[in-house]
């Protein structure tokens, strides 16, 4: 498998960035080696926020925005990271989009394949990615199949840390 990638190290980064600007609904794009998210805060936004999408719309702006994550930035995000992680013996939460982003990079790493796209909504995400064959692949699974791998992720992370 090519580490370059590293899809379960990179996606964990992103998804930190994004808990903290409260973004859960998005898509990912991957190009080359930068990552694009398009996606918006979950939260309700103020009367004010609508009032000013609402004459961007009318105004034919768009009020979408993408974020470009490249290689120089995971690795900021990550030593940044690193200086807040806590040193905690329990299991971390799946559902925390960091830890599911993590998930999903290690299987498609284990998968060795190529990411082009994650949709990532509520309860579902699909992936589209390029096999080792070279095959396009689309799968649309509910964030909870990915829950058993997580297990099998954080116990062998656990061990490795003990010894």
């Amino acid at each position: 498998m090519n580490r370059e990638k590293a899809y379960d190290h990179h996606l964990r980064v992103i998804g930190q960035a994004l808990e903290a600007k409260g973004i859960d609904v998005f898509e990912l794009e991957h190009r080359g080696d930068r990552y694009i998210v398009n996606g918006k805060p979950a939260r309700t936004p103020s009367l004010i926020a609508k009032l000013r999408d609402w004459r961007e719309r009318m105004l034919g702006e768009s009020t979408a925005s993408s974020i470009i994550y490249s290689r120089a930035d995971i690795e900021r995000l990550e030593r940044e990271g690193r200086a807040k992680r806590r040193k905690a013996d329990r299991l971390p939460d799946f559902y925390s989009l960091s830890n599911t982003m993590r998930t999903l990079g290690f299987y498609l790493d284990s998968k060795d394949a190529e990411l082009l796209r994650i949709q990532k909504r509520a309860l579902t995400v699909t992936l589209l990615y390029q096999s080792k064959d070279g095959h396009p692949e689309v799968e649309e699974q509910s964030i909870a199949s990915f829950y058993n791998l997580f297990l099998s992720l954080y116990d062998k992370r656990r061990k490795a840390a003990q010894g």
